[in-house]
């Protein structure tokens, strides 16, 4: 396949693109759907990142600065499913099975407790600024989704 120098599309900066209203409505609620979903399943690590896996699907052919803000989102539930899917088999071994309770399994539990309380706050004040129209860029997953989504995002300029 041969590359066209001549061809080229304006880009902007996600962090300087001004989304419209629509935009900024969906980009928000890519991280409430994971606030919705603790309410439903808070028990089930599962639940929250379901809802946000089928947000994200349901808009793939969204504008970029959606797509990114629903890749972010998507990246810190995967996170949060990992270390709650791990704490909750645990509790269950401890329960149901011949495991007992110990410095680590309480230690590993309240550290899963602060994480999510962190990562709740920090996604409620991410659906509320992107709302206002300020892009948010969490420091771990914002790096993981610019090398998926890219940094630069296309610009209509007609």
């Amino acid at each position: 396949m041969e590359h066209n120098e001549n061809v080229s599309a304006a880009t902007v900066n996600i962090a300087t693109y001004v989304p419209n209203d629509s935009e900024r409505e969906k980009a928000s609620n890519s991280y409430l759907m994971s606030v919705v979903a603790i309410m439903v399943g808070a028990p089930l690590p599962i639940v929250n990142m379901l809802a946000t896996l089928f947000f994200y699907l349901g808009n793939r052919k969204a504008s970029p600065y959606v797509r990114w803000h629903c890749t972010q989102a998507l990246l810190s539930q995967l996170t949060v499913f990992i270390i709650n899917a791990i704490g909750f088999t645990w509790t269950l071994r401890v329960v149901f099975g011949s495991l007992t309770i110990t410095n680590l399994y309480i230690g590993y539990i309240i550290t899963v407790v602060l994480f999510n309380i962190f990562e709740f706050i920090i996604t409620v004040m991410a659906a509320i600024r992107v709302r206002k129209g300020q892009h948010m860029r969490w420091w771990f997953w914002g790096t993981l989704t610019d090398d998926i989504s890219g940094k630069q995002i296309p610009v209509n300029t007609k």
